[in-house]
């Protein structure tokens, strides 16, 4: 999924623009009209190559919001980008510039003229960045994946993300589901975009990836939009290197919501925890008083334990119609499962994964 966004008009407007393109070319005309040697030297600080890259065929520059010109000055200065800054300098008063720096990420190429390069910066003439955001599981991980494609400050964008009172007027939600908001999947912004901006963008695609097909399976599965990417999240973290797998899974919890039993997941366990890494859960790990403990709590949690990939939301609107009520993992490390129907059939399963866990020295 892409999205490009466009620059502000040409950074100066209509009539504006018009007047300011008279000007110039007046400018140049009186210009050449002085002569040859003096007008060459006029066409040449204007048209001619003013980008020097030492071999690179171009570089990129990040002009901060709030800049004012001195400070674009000052990154050019410091890449060693102009071959001559009054020359720069001049074409850019000329063409008004300096009254219109717009912050983002450019692409400077080799041998730009000082024409071709105010334009493209007064204009706004961005390069875009790609944003794609998996393997999240809490909220300071994606501030920290924002943060580092964006200009928005990842400390600003998480306290965001924890203030309450703004998701629920905002979004109509509260600190511990908004990141069921967040659908993965690679997307293109300016550099530029602030954290709110991200966020209404993420509302927005939100709002289109829940269209009325799969807000028809809402309905015939019993749940609301923030309950299934809960579950899919506890799908996804059960299975995440075989998706085909998934449906069948979110079939298993869906039949112990019916039953009335605890889902009793552990990854639930590992993020009430807050240690992904642990391998092997143990007894004591079960008494852990968190509402994300599945084994102490009946019920989905109150957040998601990850951001739950597409294929993860699609298995629970599409989840299977089977009577399993367990799972364990494969004894032989495949990634796969063992399911079962009763609970006789899952003790002999687990006893074996148990069995190959010693046998592996996994302990924690």
């Amino acid at each position: 999924m892409r999205f490009k966004q466009g620059p502000d008009d040409a950074g100066i407007r209509g009539s504006d623009m018009s007047k300011g393109k008279k000007r110039f070319l007046v400018i140049l005309a009186v210009l050449l009209a002085l002569g040859g040697g003096a007008g060459y030297f006029f066409y040449n600080w204007i048209y001619g190559s003013n980008v020097f890259l030492n071999g690179k065929k171009s570089v990129v520059v990040f002009i901060k919001t709030g800049s004012t010109y001195d400070d674009v000055l000052e990154i050019l200065r410091e890449q060693n980008i102009l071959k001559d800054e009054k020359s720069f300098d001049w074409v850019a008063k000329e063409k008004k510039y300096k009254e219109n720096v717009k912050p983002g990420r450019y692409r400077i190429m080799a041998s730009m003229s000082n024409a071709e390069l105010v334009n493209m910066l007064r204009a706004g003439n961005q390069e875009p960045v790609t944003l794609a955001f998996t393997n999240i599981r809490t909220k300071a991980q994606l501030a920290g994946r924002v943060g580092r494609t964006l200009e928005a400050d990842s400390v600003e964008f998480l306290k965001m993300l924890n203030d309450g009172e703004f998701l629920s007027s905002k979004y109509g939600m509260n600190t511990d589901n908004i990141l069921t908001l967040f659908i993965p999947n690679t997307y293109e912004f300016y550099w530029n975009t602030s954290g709110e901006d991200f966020l209404k963008r993420m509302a927005k695609e939100y709002k289109s990836f829940w269209s009325q097909e799969r807000k028809e399976k809402l309905k015939r599965i019993g749940l609301t939009q923030t309950q299934v990417s809960i579950l899919a999240s506890i799908v996804q973290e059960e299975q995440s290197v075989y998706p085909d797998e998934r449906a069948c899974i979110a079939g298993l919890y869906m039949n112990r919501i019916e039953k009335g039993m605890k889902l009793q997941s552990d990854p639930t366990v590992k993020y009430a925890l807050g240690d992904f890494s642990v391998k092997r859960i143990l007894n004591k790990d079960l008494e852990i008083d968190s509402p994300y403990n599945t084994y102490k709590y009946e019920g989905l949690p109150p957040g998601p334990i990850c951001v739950p990939e597409i294929s993860s939301l699609d298995a629970v609107l599409n989840y299977d119609k089977n009577g399993f009520l367990y799972m364990c993992a494969k004894e032989d490390f495949s990634g796969r499962h063992n399911f079962s129907k009763t609970l006789e059939q899952h003790l002999i399963y687990a006893r074996k994964y148990q069995q190959a866990l010693n046998e592996r020295n996994i302990h924690r």
